[in-house]
């Protein structure tokens, strides 16, 4: 059911294109129409499919749970992108039970691929297996950021360009894309230093059983902690070294 409410909402998204307007958020982030009609489709199919699950979107939908399950809702992931015809946004959807995220689904419609996880189930793009890299050295890795003007708050910014210069190559990447790369094994580590739980939701599960490890900058594994590394297993000790956390 999330991967066909992702579908439709991609659809409906398309639909707006190229004439779409945007409004500023109090964060001084952009949202359009767009938005919040692709957040009230995939509520409403999930709320029709599953009436005892919770709901929480970026949009604003909010539902109480009485299953101790709920639906987190990312309408559209990277409307700056979506607003400048880039084919990097997706439609996120994911299912948190209890304390645990155990359904991911990443929609990257313009691109034609959509991705989906569930916890014990495995990791795919249109139905084909995806795992993490299996590469072991950094002189061999390529890392990914994301948000290059957020990293001032970073608990490791002072040693982060040192620690870059040792990666093959070094890329910018935005939103939901860069972690697929690292659960589809193209990229080894991506690091997003500001999001929120839609933005992680359900990168996390893909993430994890795609092979990869999901941390904040805390050591932690929470997509409410409002930042995360995503990796290939070989390098935890690499990302735990630049966090400060070596084991």
């Amino acid at each position: 059911m999330a991967v066909e409410a992702s579908r439709k909402a991609a659809e409906l998204a398309l639909q707006y294109q190229p004439v779409v307007v945007a409004e500023t958020k109090p964060d001084n982030s952009p949202v359009t129409e767009a938005d919040r009609e692709c957040e009230r489709l995939i509520a409403r199919m999930l709320s029709e499919a599953f009436p005892e699950d919770g709901l929480l979107g970026e949009e604003g939908t909010k539902g109480e749970s009485r299953s101790a399950r709920r639906w987190i809702i990312d309408p559209i992931d990277g409307t700056r992108e979506y607003l400048r015809g880039s084919p990097l946004w997706a439609n996120l959807i994911a299912l948190e039970a209890g304390d645990e995220i155990v359904v991911g689904v990443v929609n990257l419609p313009v691109l034609g691929s959509l991705y989906f996880g569930s916890r014990g189930g495995g990791a795919f793009r249109d139905h084909s297996p995806i795992h993490a890299s299996s590469r072991t050295s950094v002189e061999e890795a390529t890392l990914c950021l994301d948000g290059f003007n957020r990293f001032d708050a970073a608990p490791f910014k002072d040693r982060l360009l040192d620690w870059m210069t040792r990666f093959q190559s070094v890329r910018g990447s935005e939103g939901a894309s860069g972690a697929i790369m690292v659960a589809s094994g193209q990229v080894e580590i991506w690091i997003e230093p500001h999001a929120s739980p839609w933005d992680f939701a359900p990168l996390k599960v893909i993430v994890e059983e795609a092979g990869g490890r999901f941390l904040n900058f805390d050591g932690g594994s929470s997509v409410y902690a409002g930042n995360c590394v995503v990796c290939a297993p070989a390098f935890e000790p690499e990302v735990l070294s630049l966090l400060g956390l070596a084991r």
